[in-house]
């Protein structure tokens, strides 16, 4: 940064951890998840028998033990919310954990033990491996385009591009694979954006500059970050003072042509069009972050076993 930004690059390096996430929110989701299974949950018409009929016929009293293994090679995500899950179904369960989030898993490797009443852990089968292979999946995706960037300084940031209710989960299973959390919601920093700059009638010239400067001006304890998607409207929101400049949807030519343009006059951000196959050239041209949603919202899910000892 050539001048004396209001905020360092630190303060946009930012990852969610398991503790930052609201224990009563998870077991809410969790408590979702259960009644789907036991009660059909989101039918308009709930089913006259409730409750698990398969797992009714297993001898009453029985305990037993289970072993979680990774099928293929993955990094995992989502242990904490595995006694979450057994707590929810009953209190005689327990579950230790052989690896730690964010830990890269080896095929064929043991992630974690559980054990208890058989019918709690017949129950909880399924919503417990719901979690982890998504939450793995997205921890997984992440660490490639984290890998993909090599020695770039260039930080990979995610987005809000996430389903309803699991943003704090998805966001932190990004984090786990190595990337970092861009804004959490519309409360933790200003964000103009093309439609909000429509709305103002600010795309360009003084009226855009003015937009900016009310913003930085107005709410001088958030960042301020622009969106624009053509390079004559760098000037005025450089001249406004925003802290980030969005550039989105630029060709590789444009983002090196829009790098020169801001000299570190501000945070750059190139968002749009991000792909494993272009992180190593987007890495090359001295962008501060980039940003994508797409480990979360494409990626697959991992496969893990859960399987009876």
């Amino acid at each position: 940064m050539s001048h004396e930004a209001r905020y360092s690059k630190d303060t946009f390096q930012t990852r969610l951890e398991w503790q930052d996430l609201d224990p009563d929110y998870l077991r809410q989701l969790v408590g979702l998840a259960k009644i789907e299974d036991l009660a059909g949950a989101g039918l308009a018409n709930r089913p006259e028998r409730l409750g698990d009929v398969t797992t009714a016929l297993m001898p009453e009293g029985a305990k037993g033990k289970a072993q979680l293994t990774a099928r293929e090679p993955l990094t995992i995500c989502g242990l904490g919310l595995v006694q979450t899950v057994l707590d929810s179904y009953g209190q005689d369960c327990q579950f230790e954990a052989k690896v730690e989030d964010g830990q890269s898993v080896d095929q064929g490797e043991v992630i974690g033990i559980l054990s208890g009443a058989s019918t709690v852990l017949l129950q909880a089968e399924r919503v417990i491996l719901n979690f982890l292979q998504h939450l793995s999946g997205v921890a997984t995706e992440a660490r490639l385009y984290v890998d993909a960037l090599g020695s770039s300084p260039a930080v990979l940031l995610d987005t809000r591009k996430t389903l309803p209710g699991y943003r704090v989960l998805q966001k932190y299973a990004f984090a786990c694979g190595g990337g970092y959390n861009h804004r959490i919601g519309l409360f933790d920093r200003v964000m103009l954006k093309d439609n909000h700059l429509a709305v103002a009638g600010a795309i360009g010239g003084n009226r855009l500059s003015e937009t900016v400067a009310l913003a930085v001006n107005t709410c001088e304890d958030l960042a301020v970050e622009v969106e624009v998607d053509r390079l004559e409207q760098i000037t005025p929101v450089l001249e406004a003072g925003a802290d980030i400049i969005l550039l989105d949807n630029f060709s590789l030519s444009e983002l090196k042509e829009a790098v020169s343009m801001i000299e570190g006059r501000a945070w750059t951000e190139a968002s749009g069009g991000i792909t494993l196959n272009n992180l190593s050239a987007l890495g090359d041209l001295g962008l501060d972050f980039i940003s994508t949603g797409a480990p979360i919202h494409q990626s697959r899910w991992k496969d893990i076993g859960l399987d009876w000892l």
